[in-house]
């Protein structure tokens, strides 16, 4: 008879006591935790005790996502990532809004820093432009026009009081007159700086002089808006931005009053040179003509705009030897309506044809207020108020003369 081997009776593990107040919820702590191996899981915190930073994965968020990832694909991802998706519910695999990367940093959404140019561009058309500009040349040599030309508006001298017919004055009388127009909603003041009698007396001796006390002139007025201690908002800007020497079309070279006027103004204004009335040359002369001014203007270390040292990089340096290569622009100006090719444009007539003006093969008007007005009226501004205006300013304050700077004492003073 053979032995009957019992069964194996295994102990029956032991199941670990309960740790006291396990499940209780208490006040600081509404949520009890539960014990690794019980529930299925380890159940995280709630959301709001997680400090999370956005956008940020520093060491606090990586160990916290290490322990529930462990934690959580032991029950078979039903703990999720994080505890704070409702898809953890399901038992599907969340990923909580702070995901983190190894040893990396991720930005989260769209800031908007592209939005700040629509910024300026709505403040800019609020307060609106201010734009100065000077004609200086012989009587005769169609400013006006020119300038009427520019702006499709009837801007010229005559609305400043002075006609053709009346006299001469004697002493170059500076006239400005101010318009405000509007395109596409933007505003801009323009104020035309006409010098009616310039050049055009006998004796022209020093009759630059008024014209470089006005520019100083509107210096100075700016200048004491600045230092006034209870200053305006919005300093009003009458400073002249861009001077216009219109050059008569000899063809030969330029008269001494021209070089005179431009060698002495060059470092206080932008002077923009151009050949009056050019329809009265041949192509071959204007050229001609074209040449032997910026050899002379080279020669007598005249400046004018864009200076070359003023370029800020290589491209506003190779468009501005463009300019500077087809500069002193040879222009033709009309206020005049004629019809051309069914076209209504804008030209002189001659017995032998319409000359138009807006045609780069006629004249370059289209060049000049590209120029002018469509590329480089920002940078004639800033050129006059950064290096123009600040070497007037460095100057005025240290003659000291009307304007005395703020002394200790007084600043003590003031303090108390």
């Amino acid at each position: 008879m053979s032995d009957v081997v019992p069964p194996e009776v295994r102990p029956k593990p032991a199941v670990p006591a309960k740790p006291p107040n396990v499940g209780v919820p208490s006040p600081s702590n509404p949520f009890p935790p539960q014990v690794p191996g019980i529930g299925g899981g380890v159940t995280a915190p709630p959301p709001s005790a997680i400090p999370v930073p956005i956008g940020s994965h520093g060491p606090r968020d990586v160990s916290s996502h290490s322990v529930l990832h462990g934690g959580s694909h032991g029950g078979g991802h039903g703990g999720g990532h994080g505890g704070t998706h409702p898809a953890a519910q399901n038992g599907g695999h969340a990923h909580g809004g702070s995901h983190s990367t190894s040893g990396g940093s991720t930005l989260l959404g769209y800031i908007g820093i592209d939005t700040i140019i629509e910024q300026m561009r709505k403040k800019t058309m609020k307060t609106g432009f201010d734009f100065n500009i000077m004609v200086v040349g012989h009587s005769g040599l169609g400013k006006s026009t020119l300038v009427n030309t520019l702006f499709k508006s009837q801007v010229s001298r005559k609305s400043a009081g002075w006609a053709r017919d009346e006299k001469i004055p004697k002493t170059v009388e500076i006239k400005a007159v101010s318009h405000v127009l509007e395109e596409g909603g933007v505003k801009m003041k323009l104020t035309i700086v006409d010098t009616p009698g310039f050049g055009d007396q006998i004796n022209n001796d020093n009759c630059w002089e008024p014209i470089s006390k006005y520019i100083n002139e509107q210096y100075e007025k700016f200048l004491k808006e600045e230092v006034n201690i209870t200053r305006k908002k919005r300093i009003p800007d009458t400073r002249v931005h861009c001077c216009l020497y219109f050059i008569s079309p000899t063809g030969h070279s330029l008269r001494q009053l021209d070089v005179e006027f431009m060698k002495r103004l060059s470092h206080s204004v932008n002077i923009i040179p151009v050949i009056a009335k050019a329809d009265t040359m041949t192509i071959e002369e204007r050229q001609e003509f074209k040449q032997r001014v910026r050899k002379e203007l080279e020669s007598g270390g005249i400046e004018f705009y864009p200076q070359k040292e003023f370029d800020e990089d290589m491209e506003d340096k190779s468009d501005n030897d463009k300019i500077r290569e087809a500069m002193p622009f040879a222009v033709v100006g009309s206020d005049k309506e004629y019809q051309v090719n069914s076209k209504r444009v804008l030209g002189r007539k001659t017995p032998w044809g319409i000359i138009e003006v807006e045609n780069p093969n006629h004249c370059e008007f289209a060049q000049l207020r590209d120029f002018l007005i469509r590329s480089h009226l920002q940078d004639l501004k800033e050129v006059t108020h950064n290096i123009h205006y600040e070497t007037y300013r460095a100057k005025r304050l240290n003659e000291n003369g009307g304007l005395h700077p703020i002394s200790s004492n007084d600043t003590q003073e003031s303090n108390l």
